[in-house]
Parts: structure tokens; C-alpha cells; sequence
């Protein structure tokens, strides 16, 4: 009753779900920003010509994630980029008509918290002023916590599931490390982030700049600066003025600072110092003096260009203070591997190892002297001959590889197999070290010198052929031919019969092996010639039967010759013997024949007495 129900059952749809399994790409376990996969696979029997429509649903834990409608017994959904909210338990599952079948669950585990950013909106703050600041993590997805905190000291906190919070906070004297993190929660666990960048809080001098801010390289300012003393009774005050790792003026508090506005941007940094608590405060002014010229810009041209051409170099300004200098008032010099090639903005020469090398020039007017980056200038190499080989055994009438090779030459190269002129095929190479490989064959020895290749790596200028192709070639046996001598018929016992192996055509070595009787094998060997021989000495009639042989060499295709048939009679003086025997035999019959003739002839003649005859009727 119960095989009946099934067989209903599986009769009563055109498809019947065996197995649903869900299999996570790359792995289960990932670093942040790997991109996931979940591919969903089943194993479903149908009908022959039916088509079932695939319903497949993923889930993450018990929450539906997506629904596809599909004719393939496979289905992916992709996680891009993945973070740690996307942690958890995966399953999917497949719905053909009324039957659904789920997946087990698998977890995939994403590791790496993205370190949070912390902004302010404005750098340097004052003791007691009040901040926007911005906690950010790009990317991260979920539930997440952000944390404010001064030091170990926690200011504020907000849960939110955007991956940004911007919060005005009031900061109280003595702030000084201010920084946040945040955390997820992962159902059953929470992960912490790693702390931020930190902003220091700071007394902010004030720092003023004669004429003004607004200069042109090779401007004198002065700069003087002041520090509100309010909330720094009975300490003492030292200003240092520093720029980049250099103390400009270490008494700040008593004389200006005058400079020569030369670089790009000043970073004028203050401190201020007191006995009592030891605090430092900074603050910076960030000037951006004008140009007195723009950064030269060194330019080869063509940018790509191979050895035996020509090119050129040239040294160029996009702008300058046409109120402080006129164009030519800028004067250029070029530099190859820091040696003076041209006092000129402009050289020209032809590409070679000579000209190889790292290229800067430099711009001057006014005092003001400015470098342009380095540029690596390397001429391509054109590529040189190819050579040709193969890999592994030639054999007449089976594929084989064979492998291009130019030992210099820029990338890409162009390979081409020819045969006879014709190009057969052709691959491009782009990896150093790698060779073009072609899959050929041939069909007699003579053909393997038909093959060159060649090679090319900026058109047909670069165009250099190998030689022709040289390879030993190795030729299949033909069919083996067993010869027996003497001739098969004419063997007697006693006699000594030789068995020869040869074949038509193989290239050597050539290995034949001899059987005999029931099949098996009574020798084996491998010579440099066409044809082996194998002697039997003093046959006997036990070596009567059906004799064949075997060859192969390096192209591992054995041939087996046809069966030749031996049959040992016996030796000559054994069949005189038996002759002698049987006519012996036939004499001793003949006699035996007539002597029983004579004695029945001699009692049909003889007559006996009459007293013996009675006697012989008596009885």
C-alpha cells in the first residue's frame, strides 16, 4: 500500500526535488570587502520534455532576503563588497510547484571592522568651545553604536544604522585627546572597532601676518603673535614659532618673526607652555602664498617609443605672475640621471641604452628655483630572434607542442606558427619569462622542418623568424612480420629452428618480444635495428604450436604480427626405427600365419590307427 502511495505521488508532478544544498563563495569566512557569493544548487528528476519553473528564495536566518523565478537548477545572490553586518546564518530555498525543499543553514563570517574617521569643524578649538564633530565609517552596514570620547573618558554616544553621526559637543578645559569609535551588534555577540584618528584641544594664539596673507613667493612678511593670559594666572608663557620640523623664533612673546615667503604652503605652528601644569597648546596658520611660477612639468614625447627612434623632451610652466616676471625671464635646465644634458627647456636625441634613465629639469627666475618630478624614461626593446623548440616526444601522426622563445623583446610579443609560409596560428604574449605555445602534427619525419615561428612587437618593422623547426622525430612500428625457419612443414625433432621478427618501418630502439605454445612470453629484447631474431635449439615435438611476436618503441603503440603455426615431426632415424619395427612386425605376422597353415594342413592328412579312432569317437 505504501510503494503504491509513492508511486502516485511521483507520477502526480512532471519534477520531484531530491536535495537543496546552498554553497558560499569564496569561502565561509572573508575579510571586509571581499565580494560573496551564495550559489544554490539542486538536484531535481523530471519529466523527459518538461520545463519547471525554479522558485528560489535566500534567507539570513529566518529573514527573507530574495526571491528569483528561474529555469536553471542553480541560482546565485551576490554580497558586494561584504562587511561584518552581513555576518550570520544563510540558507535558500527551491519551490516547484507545490513541493519545497530547504538548504541547511551555513554560516559565513566576515572579519574587519573599518576604522571610523573622526572630523571637527574646525582643526584647532579654544578651551570651552563648543564642536560639530563627525564620526564616520564608510561602508559599514547594521546596527551600529557610535562612541565620543575624551581619552578614556566617554562623551557621548548614539545608535543609529546610517554609517555617520554628527554631534555639537561641549568641551570643557583641559580636553585634550578627543577621538570615537563604534560597535555592531551580531545577534549573539558585539564587535568594537578600533579608535580613531585624535584631536588635541588647545589654547589658540593668535598669530597675525604684515602685509597681509596675500603674497607672492619671494615676498618679505613679518609675523608676530599673542596669547590671552586670563585662565593662565601665575604661569609662565613661552611662544615658539616652528615651521615644519625647524624653530623659527623660540621668543615669540617679545620680537616679530620677518621671512621670505618661498615655499608653496607655511605651516607656522605655536606653542605654548606653563610651569605649573605642563599643558601644550598649538595653533597653525596655513598660508598659500602665490606662485611666482607653477612647478615645471617635464614631458617626453611619444610616450612610448622603442630603441633607434627618436624623441623629445621638453620642460613647460603652466602659469606665472605676469605682474612680477615676464616668460622669458624663466630660465630651464634638463637633467638626466642628475647630470645637465641641455641649459634648454627643450632636447631631442634618439632612443637607445645610452638614453635610458631617470629625466627632471628645472625652472628659475628671481631666486626662486623650482624641480619638476622624475620620469623614468626606458626605450622598449625590440624583440629578437625566436627560438623554436618542442616539448616532449614527436611522434608521426599525434599532436605535439611547440614552443616560441624570444629571449628580449618589450611586452606584449606577437607570436606566429608558420608551416611552409602559412600561418597556422598566432598568441599574444604579455608576462616575462613566458613563451607562445602551439599544438601541431605531423604526419611524416620530413614534415617537423616546415614549422618556424615568429615574432613581433611593434608591427611589421619588428617582424624576426626563427630558423626552421629541428626535432627527432619518432616513426610508429609497422606491422611485424614472424619468419620461421626452416620453413614451417619441413621440422624435424633435433633440429635447430630460428624465429625472425621485423618490421617495415619504426624509428629505434625497437623492442620485440617472442611468444610461442600457449601465449606466453620466451623472450624479450630491444635493438637498434629493424628485425630480431630468437633461436630454438634441439626442438622437440612439445615445441609444436602457434608462435607470434610483438614491437614497439617511443611512440608506445605496441603491434602484434600474425600467428604462425610450427609443427615438430619426429627425426628421421626414429621413423627408420619404426619402419625396421612394423616390418618386423609384419614378418613375424607372416610367419606366425604360415606356420598355422602348415599345422592345419599336416592334421587333415594324417590318418591314425583304427584302436585311436574308436578311441577319438569314444570321446
Amino acid at each position: 500500500m505504501e510503494l503504491l502511495l509513492v508511486k502516485l505521488l511521483y507520477f502526480s508532478t512532471d519534477s520531484v526535488i531530491k536535495n537543496v544544498q546552498l554553497i558560499i563563495h569564496p569561502r565561509n569566512e572573508v575579510e571586509r570587502g571581499t565580494n560573496v557569493s551564495l550559489l544554490c544548487q539542486a538536484e531535481v528528476s523530471h519529466r523527459l520534455g518538461s520545463h519547471p519553473n525554479y522558485q528560489y528564495k535566500f534567507y539570513r536566518y529566518n529573514k527573507l532576503l530574495n526571491t528569483d523565478q528561474t529555469s536553471s537548477m542553480d541560482q546565485l545572490y551576490s554580497i558586494p563588497d561584504a562587511r561584518v553586518a552581513h555576518s550570520g546564518k544563510y540558507r535558500c530555498d527551491l519551490v516547484i510547484e507545490k513541493q519545497k525543499k530547504e538548504s541547511r543553514f551555513k554560516d559565513l563570517t566576515v572579519k574587519g571592522l573599518q576604522t571610523p574617521v573622526l572630523t571637527v569643524d574646525t582643526l584647532k578649538l579654544s578651551e570651552g568651545d563648543d564642536v560639530t564633530a563627525v564620526c564616520t565609517v564608510e561602508g559599514e552596514k547594521g546596527s551600529l553604536t557610535f562612541f565620543f570620547s575624551n581619552g578614556p573618558e566617554e562623551i557621548y554616544r548614539e545608535s543609529t544604522d546610517s554609517h555617520r553621526v554628527e554631534q555639537k559637543l561641549a568641551l570643557t578645559k583641559g580636553a585634550v585627546n578627543m577621538l570615537c569609535y563604534y560597535s555592531i551588534n551580531l545577534d549573539s555577540t558585539i564587535e568594537r572597532s578600533n579608535d580613531s584618528n585624535v584631536i588635541k584641544v588647545e589654547i589658540k594664539p593668535n598669530i597675525k601676518v604684515n602685509p597681509s596673507t596675500y603674497v607672492i613667493e619671494g615676498d618679505l612678511i613679518t609675523i608676530s603673535c599673542s596669547v590671552n593670559m586670563t585662565s593662565q594666572r601665575n604661569s609662565e608663557l613661552r611662544i615658539n614659532l616652528i615651521h615644519g620640523r625647524t624653530v623659527l623664533s623660540s621668543n615669540m612673546t617679545q620680537t616679530d618673526y620677518r621671512m621670505s615667503a618661498v615655499s608653496i604652503k607655511h605651516s607656522l605652528v605655536l606653542f605654548t607652555q606653563t610651569l605649573i601644569n605642563i599643558l601644550c597648546f598649538d595653533n597653525s596658520l596655513y598660508m598659500f602664498p602665490l606662485e611666482l611660477f607653477s612647478m615645471p612639468v617635464l614631458i617626453i614625447n611619444p610616450a612610448e617609443v622603442f630603441e633607434g627612434e627618436h624623441f623629445t623632451i621638453s620642460c613647460q610652466i603652466n602659469s606665472f605672475a605676469s605682474e612680477k616676471i615676464q616668460r622669458d625671464d624663466i630660465k630651464y635646465s634638463i637633467f638626466g640621471d642628475k647630470t645637465l644634458v641641455i641649459k634648454d627647456n627643450r632636447y631631442s636625441g634618439t632612443a637607445g641604452k645610452a638614453s635610458n634613465g631617470k629625466y627632471m629639469c628645472i625652472a628659475e627666475a628671481k631666486g626662486i628655483i623650482k624641480e619638476s618630478g622624475r620620469v623614468l624614461f626606458e626605450p622598449k626593446v625590440l624583440v629578437s630572434k625566436p627560438e623554436i623548440t618542442v616539448d616532449g616526444p614527436v611522434i608521426v601522426n599525434k599532436s605535439f607542442w611547440i614552443r616560441c622563445y624570444s629571449e628580449n623583446g618589450s611586452l606584449p610579443i606577437i607570436y606566429s606558427l608558420k608551416r611552409s609560409s602559412i600561418t597556422l596560428n598566432k598568441t599574444e604574449v604579455s608576462y616575462l619569462h613566458k613563451e607562445a605555445r602551439f599544438l601541431a602534427k605531423i604526419s611524416t619525419p620530413s614534415d617537423i622542418s616546415s614549422y618556424m615561428c615568429e615574432a613581433e612587437n611593434n608591427g611589421q618593422v619588428s617582424v624576426k623568424n626563427s630558423e626552421r623547426l629541428h626535432a627527432t622525430v619518432i616513426v610508429p612500428v609497422g606491422k611485424p612480420l614472424l619468419t620461421v625457419l626452416p620453413v614451417p612443414g619441413n621440422i624435424e625433432e633435433g633440429s635447430d629452428v630460428t624465429l625472425i621478427c621485423g618490421i617495415p618501418k619504426g624509428s629505434p630502439p625497437i623492442s620485440f618480444s617472442f611468444y610461442g605454445g600457449s601465449g606466453t612470453a620466451i623472450y624479450n629484447t630491444t635493438v637498434q635495428s629493424n628485425s630480431s631474431l630468437y633461436n630454438l635449439n634441439a626442438v622437440k615435438r612439445n615445441h609444436s604450436g602457434n608462435y607470434y611476436c610483438e614491437a614497439n618503441n617511443q611512440a608506445d603503440v605496441l603491434i602484434k604480427s600474425d600467428i604462425v603455426t610450427v609443427e615438430v615431426s619426429l627425426a628421421m632415424w626414429k621413423k627408420g626405427l619404426i619402419a625396421v619395427f612394423c616390418m618386423l612386425l609384419v614378418a613375424l605376422l607372416v610367419l606366425f600365419i604360415v606356420m598355422r597353415y602348415k599345422a592345419k594342413r599336416g592334421r587333415e592328412t594324417y590318418s591314425p590307427p583304427a584302436s585311436q579312432a574308436a578311441h577319438l569317437s569314444d570321446l
